[in-house]
């Protein structure tokens, strides 16, 4: 493969506590092909276990490292050590995460060079998980069509994936909303691309990622405490239009009743109620008529919920 130029690229790692699987993801860095780049690793370890560690790798990587104290959190770290890059381009990659082949930073670096009207690349991966179980995600033609055609579409499934699996321009303007965890990503990546971002997308998985019960997904997964004031924040945020969009209106119909909310007085227990859009409160009206065990067969719920769209359109 043959790149144009030798543009400096800033691996961007936030770390916490876990050598082993920071050991994995530096050992694949040293594997690459590609060998233009900086590491910034940002430390919100509460001890010098991270620090003590990475001291054997400064002879064998370029690694500018950063403790933080007290620790920024998550993704206020992801957004710190982004700011202490120096690359044309910046691929932040979680400790968990790690590369898949060799060549896999020249062929994400190769695609923003011979697309440069392009604002970032992302590949296909492999969900690794902690039993061994490896999961390739691959999107299809269609579903990248569907992406490149409304980035709202990203409602119906996170099509581009983890973090990791992206390396942006740093001119691209991706950074994270640090109020938000749950929907953290996901609301990032459709703000980029409704800013005119494309993007360029790579069918072989280049990334391995890291699947344990520690990660953020899995803390928080169905709590309504996290879920209910991130995804109204997120509505509030790109614009409550948006549910003019099925895909979308079909998402928060689906987040509604898989937190099996009945009532409106159950959202303001975690959100104020002049954040809550009258389309939501109208949705919860329409859910409440049937048990939770019938909404959850498929046909109904699509039946109903295509009453409540046309509803709530008027």
């Amino acid at each position: 493969m043959v790149i144009k130029g030798n543009s400096l690229v800033s691996i961007c790692i936030p770390a916490y506590k876990n050598t082993s699987f920071l050991k994995r993801l530096l050992e694949s860095l040293l594997q690459q092909t590609y060998t233009h780049f900086e590491v910034i690793l940002s430390d919100d370890s509460p001890d010098n276990t991270v620090k003590d560690f990475v001291s054997g790798y400064h002879d064998k990587l370029t690694i500018k490292y950063f403790k933080n104290n007290p620790a920024l959190g998550t993704p206020a770290n992801w957004n710190f050590a982004m700011k202490q890059a120096e690359g044309a381009y910046i691929k932040l990659l979680h400790d968990d995460d790690w590369l898949a082949t060799s060549d896999a930073l020249e062929q994400l670096v190769t695609a923003l060079e011979q697309n440069p009207a392009a604002g970032f690349v992302f590949s296909a991966y492999n969900n690794v998980y902690e039993d061994g179980k490896i999961e390739q995600v691959v999107l299809s033609d269609k579903q990248e069509a569907l992406l490149r055609e409304e980035p709202l579409r990203l409602f119906i499934k996170n099509f581009i994936g983890h973090p990791s699996v992206i390396l942006h321009r740093r001119t691209c303007g991706l950074w994270y909303d640090e109020t938000i965890k749950w929907v953290v990503d996901f609301e990032a990546y459709i703000r980029v691309m409704r800013e005119g971002q494309s993007f360029i997308y790579i069918k072989e998985p280049l990334l391995n990622i890291g699947l344990g019960k520690e990660q953020v997904t899995f803390q928080v997964f169905r709590k309504r405490a996290v879920e209910l004031p991130e995804n109204i924040y997120l509505l509030n945020k790109l614009g409550i239009d948006i549910l003019k969009n099925i895909w979308v209106y079909d998402y928060y119909w689906r987040f509604l009743r898989n937190l099996n909310i009945r009532s409106v007085q159950e959202i303001v227990e975690y959100v104020d109620e002049k954040e809550i859009p009258v389309q939501l409160k109208r949705m919860v009206a329409i859910q409440k008529l049937l048990p939770n065990s019938l909404l959850k067969i498929g046909v109904v719920s699509k039946f109903l919920m295509g009453i409540s769209f046309l509803i709530n359109r008027t």
